[in-house]
């Protein structure tokens, strides 16, 4: 990623990149309809057909993130040593047919909460894999000049499935039921499976040689490079706690929709999806926000300005308070699409290409073990207090999650650095 000033601009039209870029990008487009639609049917499934509780719906939560925390390291090691479109398909099809045991035991009357325990960790694997391996393929086949706007629009991309997917996901299991919207999920998966091979396979990378230490050696230097950067650092930490902050939120939503207020998915799926739009926004209006303040403005300035919103969304309730909870949900969402955009594109520009399996396996781990984190203490508050004392704990904490950056040299960088 070059640091010199842009002279054109990349057209954000899928004909305009590399065959293998548009083959990902079809395949994350497909992928991110069917994870959003059994991302809302899971929970849906767990409070209204398995009466589960605010605890056991944190625990579910959890489980589906706890991967990263149990394999994410060495997953980035694992995935730095094999083909990269062979890890891609293995794990959209591995979990395809995980995700498919869930409405065939309902329709066998076998389902229990422990199963979709069950089903939601190894598909979690299956991520950890998919997400590791998609982010370090991602400067191979649009190369590193054109990384901000290849992330911008897979941002966009993931904001609009998070409108149609969740939305969709609502709709469809108001109206078919929870279990017919995860086998859309399933069949997602496969169908993403299929167009990912054809994906032309990456050159053989050049044998680097083997490490002192071996793989204990390999896993601690993702690490050290992470931990040890003064940029990746306060980044990290940010985000985390971002991801954290917003969990507490976002797992507690199906009860009070189902429960407390006694709406249905459709409006639990409305709900989550204006977060989408905001999520989109954010994406579209990264670029020209870094471009015009610096990048590293653009990662703490919209928390210190947009954050505080999130307070809005602790009054939700029915009526016109729902909009105005919605509002805030929105204004949450738009802050975390910009930091994505711009995040993700300084991970990938400050790693050299043999550490970006490992880096980005450090980040998931960080960033996804912090959701796991925040749905447990979201179960924890709702349980023992109740679900509103999660939304203000989580609002009041998402507030002050900008000043690791500020406090760090990322406050006044211009542009991402470039690692040859």
């Amino acid at each position: 990623m070059t640091t010199a000033p842009t002279t054109t601009t990349p057209t954000h039209r899928t004909s305009a990149w590399p065959p293998s870029f548009r083959l990902l990008y079809a395949a994350s487009l497909i992928d991110g309809i069917g994870f959003h639609i059994g991302q809302m049917a899971v929970p849906v499934m767990a409070v209204s057909l398995l009466a589960a509780t605010p605890a056991e719906v944190g625990l579910l939560g959890a489980l589906s993130t706890a991967a990263f925390l149990l394999i994410g390291l060495p997953a980035g090691v694992w995935v730095d040593r094999l083909p990269r479109r062979a890890v891609l398909v293995t794990a959209d099809l591995t979990r395809a047919a995980l995700v498919a045991s869930v409405p065939l035991a309902w329709w066998a009357g076998v389902l229990s909460i422990p199963q979709l325990y069950l089903v939601v960790l190894l598909t979690g694997v299956g991520t950890v894999f998919a997400d590791v391996a998609a982010q370090s393929c991602l400067q191979q086949v649009v190369g590193r000049d054109r990384l901000v706007a290849a992330n911008a629009l897979m941002m966009s991309t993931n904001a609009t499935m998070q409108i149609a997917g969740r939305g969709l996901g609502g709709i469809v299991v108001q109206a078919l039921t929870a279990p017919v919207a995860i086998v859309l999920d399933a069949a997602a998966y496969v169908v993403s499976g299929v167009i990912l091979t054809r994906i032309r396979p990456e050159a053989p990378r050049p044998r680097q040689p083997r490490a002192p230490g071996g793989f204990a050696h390999q896993l601690g230097a993702g690490v050290r490079h992470v931990t040890g950067s003064p940029l990746l650092r306060p980044l990290a930490l940010s985000t985390a706690s971002i991801n954290l902050t917003m969990q507490l939120t976002t797992a507690m939503l199906p009860v009070v929709f189902l429960r407390e207020l006694g709406l249905g998915a459709a409006a639990l799926g409305l709900f989550l999806g204006t977060g989408g739009i905001g999520a989109l926004l954010g994406a579209v209006t990264a670029r020209p926000l870094a471009e015009r303040i610096g990048h590293g403005r653009a990662l703490w300035l919209p928390g210190l300005l947009v954050a505080p919103l999130g307070g809005l969304v602790t009054l939700i309730d029915t009526g016109p308070m729902l909009w105005v909870a919605a509002s805030g949900w929105l204004a949450l969402a738009w802050r975390t699409g910009v930091g994505n955009v711009i995040g993700i594109s300084l991970r990938q520009g400050a790693t050299p290409d043999e550490l970006l399996g490992r880096m980005n396996a450090t980040f998931r781990f960080l960033l996804t073990g912090a959701l796991a984190i925040g749905a447990v203490l979201a179960g924890v508050l709702g349980q023992y207090a109740n679900v509103h004392t999660a939304l203000v704990v989580g609002a009041a904490a998402n507030a002050l999650t900008w000043l690791p950056v500020f406090f760090s040299p990322l406050r006044t960088l211009d542009r991402p650095p470039s690692v040859d």
